[in-house]
């Protein structure tokens, strides 16, 4: 009984090495992968930015060090903290992050195309045959069968033609541009806190111009009535001064509405409702901090939005090799094998064995220009995706060229502009004591107080657009992201980053690391 057991297990031997041979000689066939290999489109990168101020000195291999909270150059405590829970609870970059998590599932569903599936199975069938008779009693007796079985099956289709790898090389680059689109939203609404608090806090300076004016307009229309009273002013120097100190009140007030919306964009951009979230007041006094510049090249490196273009375009190329994939002819290998028996005792003896093994080889013969017109597609949203890429940078050089201009030009305009508020406060400060002599009318004051206002809050306007401006060009140049992120997230750097366990959202990093193309 041992020996025939043994004798039917030997078949075993050589199908196991004809599945090795096979398994071997399909992984070198892999290599045949076919399709055009990725390189990264070629763009048109300038060798300097023609707007950058004079002096303005491009960044050393120190300033390349990781600048993950690009934010706290600005010196800001409150800044800080409300950076703080924007990474944590803002709900734009939670839908990012989801999005990058459901990428990298695609990465791991793709690759398990490389791998056999197998399953098993178990089943029992009663079945009737017919009517039979019995005996002179005529009885009627249906024919009853049983069928016992279990079952493994197992199938495999070798990557002949590169289909898969390029399947997977596509979901990789997918990954990674959900990585980079995800560091883009962070980044944009990390900078949209920013620029929206220091507006916020330019209103707080215009509302402390705005509370010493209407101070100094109730002392100007003191002095009209005391003028009156004294029978040297007219009655309408006094309604002028009065009118004059009315306005400046209703301009107090107007002035709390934008504040008011600021202060609810925050509270969104934060995660907290805004009927229970508020800022105390506090004039603005920063100053923009020095940006050091990287040369335009970096800038590829530097912006995720330009990297995750990047990996859009090489998704698009891996697809390339899919649909010239569809041309050439599939193999599956396929194997079951075990046990059926009507009598569930014996089910698993050596007689109840089955097995079934054999390839198989499947090609297309016509299938009316549908695989043509599959390539053309895939070729087509590759030259989309370039010029897609294209354009980014584009965008991005005009993004870096228009804030180094606001900067350039915000500071020289302001240096001016104190220069005008100096000259305009001396000339309300002569025309006031030559009304107190009496040697010019009330519309002089009125005219220098105008003036004096006027260029006081466009001092004002002008500081919170500079720094404004100054959030923009932080934003422009990447933040402290750096393309080597992104890389990080497929395992082509040693570790991985670690994640926010609030929004699995991969941390900024910098340092020039060029981005890591697989050419299959």
């Amino acid at each position: 009984m041992q020996s025939d057991r043994l004798s039917r297990a030997r078949p075993f031997a050589p199908r196991a090495l004809t599945i090795a041979v096979t398994a071997a000689l399909s992984t070198l066939l892999a290599a045949c992968a076919v399709g055009p290999d990725y390189k990264r489109p070629a763009a048109e990168i300038p060798a300097s930015f023609k707007e950058a101020a004079p002096g303005w000195k491009v960044a050393q291999p120190a300033d390349q060090q990781d600048r993950g909270d690009w934010w706290a150059i600005y010196e800001d405590p409150q800044l800080n903290a409300l950076q703080d829970k924007l990474n944590a609870a803002n709900q734009t970059i939670a839908q990012y992050a989801a999005a990058y998590r459901q990428a990298r599932a695609l990465v791991g569903e793709a690759r398990a195309a490389y791998f056999p599936t197998v399953g098993a199975s178990a089943g029992a069938t009663r079945s009737g045959t017919g009517v039979s008779s019995t005996g002179s009693s005529n009885t009627n007796r249906s024919g009853v069968s049983n069928s016992f079985n279990v079952q493994l099956d197992a199938s495999w289709e070798p990557d002949l033609w590169g289909s898969v790898t390029r399947t997977v090389n596509a979901q990789k680059a997918g990954q990674q541009g959900a990585a980079a689109d995800l560091a883009n939203a962070s980044l944009s609404a990390q900078a949209t806190l920013a620029q929206t608090y220091f507006s916020l806090r330019a209103l707080d300076s215009t509302q402390r111009l705005l509370d010493d004016t209407v101070v100094a307009y109730q002392k100007t229309l003191q002095l009209t009535q005391n003028q009156y009273a004294q029978g040297v002013a007219a009655r309408s120097d006094v309604i002028q001064a009065q009118t004059q100190l009315q306005s400046a009140q209703a301009a107090a007030i107007d002035n709390g509405v934008q504040r008011a919306q600021d202060e609810h964009a925050i509270a969104v951009l934060v995660g907290v409702p805004a009927s229970v979230f508020s800022i105390p007041p506090s004039p603005l006094t920063a100053a923009p901090p020095a940006v050091p510049a990287q040369m335009p090249s970096a800038l590829l490196e530097r912006r995720p939005d330009i990297a995750s273009a990047e990996r859009k375009a090489a998704a698009a190329n891996e697809q390339i090799g899919v649909a010239i994939a569809a041309f050439f002819p599939s193999l599956t290998l396929s194997a079951s094998g075990g046990f059926e028996n009507s009598v569930f005792s014996q089910l698993l003896t050596a007689p109840s064995r089955f097995w079934t093994l054999g390839p198989q080889l499947a090609a297309t013969l016509f299938d009316a220009g549908l695989r043509q017109a599959q390539t053309d597609a895939a070729r087509a949203a590759y030259d989309a995706d370039v010029a897609t890429y294209r354009q980014t940078i584009l965008a991005a050089f005009q993004d870096v060229e228009d804030n180094l201009a606001s900067q350039r030009i915000l500071e020289q305009e302001i240096i001016v502009q104190r220069q005008a508020v100096d000259s305009a406060r001396q000339a309300l400060a002569i025309v006031t004591n030559e009304y107190k002599a009496g040697t010019v009318g009330f519309i002089n004051v009125l005219t220098a107080q105008t003036t004096a206002f006027t260029a006081e809050q466009r001092l004002e306007a002008l500081a919170g657009q500079r720094m404004v401006s100054s959030v923009g060009l932080v934003k422009a140049l990447g933040g402290g992201w750096d393309v080597s992120q992104m890389n990080r997230e497929t395992g082509d750097v040693a570790a991985p980053p670690p994640l926010p366990a609030s929004s699995a959202m991969p941390v900024a990093q910098s340092g020039a690391v060029p981005i890591q193309v697989q050419n299959q």
